[in-house]
């Protein structure tokens, strides 16, 4: 990587930040299609992928620490409902890892597509029609209900290197009837504890894809620069801002994002890989590691 393409990264990192500490999410569904329409990729089956993957997960782990604070401000974290998610996530998350590392690059980006198209499917739906803040009385944010709820994107973040705030979030409102802001707030800290393990076991696999983990770092710090500036800005204006028409420009955002990311998934050719960390004078990395950067 060149100076130029550490600042990219920090751009990268800046925006991810910002939508991760609106939103409640780690921030993958930003940098990871950024990273593949930047950077491309160097062979077909996509392995590249792989890295970006190690990379956002330290990302998610900064975001989620730096919008924890805003949210203690505000009051919004409860103890209780964190409790209940960590555990079930935190193992889940290692399987997650696995079941990913056994899979083509591309396996994971096309799920990662589905579930993008799914966020914001729901955040145009919440923003058209606003979801009533459930009473003390309705919620049902039960220890079997969340910790299966933790279960499921534990699993998830793994397989696909999100933070999992992009589950989490919609299955707290829905299935346990937490208020969104609270939502938002437990799902930072559940992230802030489950991500660091899920990112341990992804650097450490790495060479097992080809990739080079200490090239993950590089890109990973580099994006984390910007996400340590970006999500506190974007926690605190959740508690500040009316967020309908945010939510609204974000999910356009992220609908065209996802589409560049289906549009390189389904690709069979390698794209740019003279651009591609990893690689050196536009030659694809080979072995099993990839070559040195340049």
């Amino acid at each position: 990587m060149n100076i130029t393409d550490i600042l990219v990264a920090a751009i990268v990192g800046l925006v991810a930040g910002a939508v991760g500490g609106l939103c409640g999410i780690g921030g993958s569904i930003v940098m990871l299609p950024a990273l593949a329409t930047i950077f491309g990729y160097d062979d077909e089956a996509h392995s590249q992928h792989h890295l970006y993957m190690a990379a956002s997960m330290l990302v998610n782990v900064v975001v989620a620490g730096m919008s924890i604070r805003p949210h203690l401000a505000a009051g919004a974290i409860d103890r209780r409902i964190v409790a209940r998610l960590l555990p079930p996530m935190a193992i889940a998350i290692v399987g997650g890892v696995v079941l990913g590392n056994q899979t083509p690059g591309r396996v994971p980006m096309l799920v990662l597509v589905g579930f993008l198209f799914a966020f914001v499917g729901w955040t145009l739906f919440t923003a058209v029609r606003k979801l009533p803040e459930p009473t003390p009385e309705q919620e049902r944010a039960t220890g079997a209900r969340l910790g299966l709820i933790g279960l499921v994107t534990g699993l998830l973040a793994g397989f696909l290197a999100i933070g999992g705030g992009i589950v989490m979030v919609p299955a707290m409102q829905i299935a346990a009837r937490v208020p969104l802001r609270r939502a938002i707030a437990a799902s930072a800290v559940a992230m802030c504890v489950a991500s660091p393990i899920g990112a341990v076991m992804k650097f450490s696999t790495l060479s097992s894809q080809g990739q080079r983990w200490q090239e993950a770092l590089l890109l990973g710090l580099a994006m984390s620069v910007g996400a340590s500036i970006g999500a506190p800005l974007g926690a605190r204006l959740t508690h500040k801002l009316r967020l309908r028409h945010l939510r609204v420009a974000v999910a356009i955002v992220l609908a065209v994002s996802g589409a560049r990311l289906a549009a390189k998934a389904m690709q069979h050719t390698p794209v740019s890989p003279e651009n591609a960390p990893g690689t050196t004078g536009g030659a694809p990395a080979t072995g099993t590691e990839s070559a040195p950067l340049p």
